[in-house]
């Protein structure tokens, strides 16, 4: 056909232009100038294409079956014997014999097809290309140029391709506009038949251990190590570092001098506040470094449910939950364990009426109830329900026989009150505290009416 002369140039020049294998052209070609074959002389024909490397140009062959000429037929998928021994002497009836056809006249409907597949490999293969690219590259930091919105979806323009930005994913409060310079967390890159869907993150945690990633060199060198982060976009977020070289202090690292590195990652986040937390293999410590700067005065561990119990000053309780409740669920994300603030009057509060139920245990002194609290047991209910083994844990109490006489006696306590109809005494004190809230959560709760009734009254 007339555009088989250049063909050769064609495919080595879209290949090179595009970075398209050339393999993938040549397919396309083929496959193009077989669908203008079969329009031409029909389907039921057996038609294959293939490409001569020597001359630059697909040929066309028609498959014949080779009969005996008595049992010739049809011309268009049979050829007789001996006219098939003039193109190879070694024909056999039943074989099929290809024969080349003139793939001249297909002319510009053919050049046509080829040019509308070739266009549309092109563009499969360019897709590929940006997917297996982009694919290889997430968990990593992009960026480029805002171009527009859509649905609430920043556009990002990344050069060869576009990313998006969803709401859930931007930081609350940023303004952005076209022309603006903005970079993001490679966060998912997903293969669509419209193309490649690559979806990027500034609101992720991961995308603030990769800002300390770039800032920080300790950290890319592996010499300073990021455990944990959480976050409240826009407000402020918590990142727990530790250091693998005694010699180098991980938070001093993070912070640079005069607070440079830190800074830097602060701008980027639009003033966004970073707490910077050493790492503990003691939850404890742990816990308290997430808290900070909030001073705490005792912890309470329930390792089996993973709860912990903090108790502070009073006056030190808004500090440690927060504006909003954001400290305490920075610091609860953080470590991975969910943490009750409470106050030194509430957990004194709650010591007096722990100490009172135990006490009304026949025999008991202050010495031992304090003795079993302390051990992790609140109440004489809560007793009569803990194995022996749990309860061989309290001080005194290390003979199975004591704890198992023990558990009966709260057992027999219980039922005592039962038999009476009377409700179980509790502590005066207790009394006298019930005003004031017993969980971190009600607290939380009861400090956050505070803030909005503070900022309808500015407002």
């Amino acid at each position: 056909m007339a555009e088989s002369f250049d063909l050769s140039k064609v495919i080595e020049a879209v290949g090179k232009d595009k970075g398209i294998d050339k393999q993938i052209i040549i397919d396309a070609v083929k496959d193009a100038i077989l669908t203008a074959a079969r329009k031409k002389y029909g389907t039921y024909r057996e038609i294959e294409a293939s490409y001569n490397e020597d001359t630059g140009e697909v040929e066309l062959f028609e498959f014949k079956e080779v009969v005996e000429r008595a049992k010739f037929i049809d011309d268009e998928v049979e050829i007789p014997l001996d006219e098939a021994r003039k193109l190879d002497p070694q024909a056999q009836l039943n074989d099929s014999i290809g024969i080349k056809m003139d793939s001249s006249d297909l002319g510009r409907i053919a050049a046509q097809a080829a040019k509308q597949i070739i266009l549309q490999k092109v563009r499969d293969a360019e897709r590929d290309i940006i997917f297996n690219e982009f694919e290889q590259r997430k968990g990593e930091i992009a960026s480029g140029i805002a171009r527009r919105v859509e649905k609430g979806a920043i556009v990002i323009d990344l050069g060869r391709t576009e990313a998006h930005i969803p709401l859930r994913e931007q930081i609350p409060g940023e303004q952005y506009k076209p022309g603006d310079r903005l970079q993001g967390f490679l966060m998912e890159v997903r293969q669509t038949t419209r193309g490649p869907q690559i979806i990027m993150s500034r609101a992720s945690e991961e995308y603030l251990i990769k800002l300390f990633e770039m800032e920080v060199p300790e950290i890319y060198d592996g010499i300073v190590e990021v455990l944990s982060a959480a976050r409240e976009p826009g407000v402020r977020a918590k990142i727990a570092v530790k250091s693998n070289d005694p010699a180098v202090d991980p938070v001093g690292a993070c912070v640079g001098m005069k607070g440079s590195r830190v800074q830097n990652i602060v701008q980027e986040l639009r003033g966004e506040k970073i707490d910077i937390v050493p790492w503990s293999e003691d939850i404890t410590r742990f816990v308290c470094n997430a808290l900070a700067p909030a001073e705490i005065s005792r912890v309470f561990l329930d390792e089996s449910n993973k709860e912990i119990e903090i108790v502070v000053p009073d006056t030190q309780l808004s500090l440690a939950i927060g504006k909003r409740g954001v400290n305490v669920r920075l610091a609860a994300k953080l470590t991975g364990w969910k943490i009750d603030i409470v106050s030194e009057a509430i957990a004194a509060s709650r010591t007096a009426e722990a100490i009172f139920n135990l006490m009304l245990l026949p025999g008991m002194t202050q010495t031992m109830a304090q003795n079993i609290f302390q051990s992790g047991f609140g109440s004489f209910q809560i007793l009569s329900q803990a194995p022996v083994e749990e309860v061989m844990s309290i001080p005194g109490y290390d003979d199975p026989d004591k704890a198992a006489k023990l558990i009966q006696s709260a057992k027999d306590l219980i039922e005592k009150y039962k038999a009476e109809g009377a409700p179980v005494p509790t502590s005066p004190q207790v009394a006298k505290a019930a005003v004031n809230n017993s969980s971190a959560k009600e607290q939380a709760d009861q400090r956050l009416k505070e803030e909005l009734s503070k900022l309808q009254s500015e407002e």
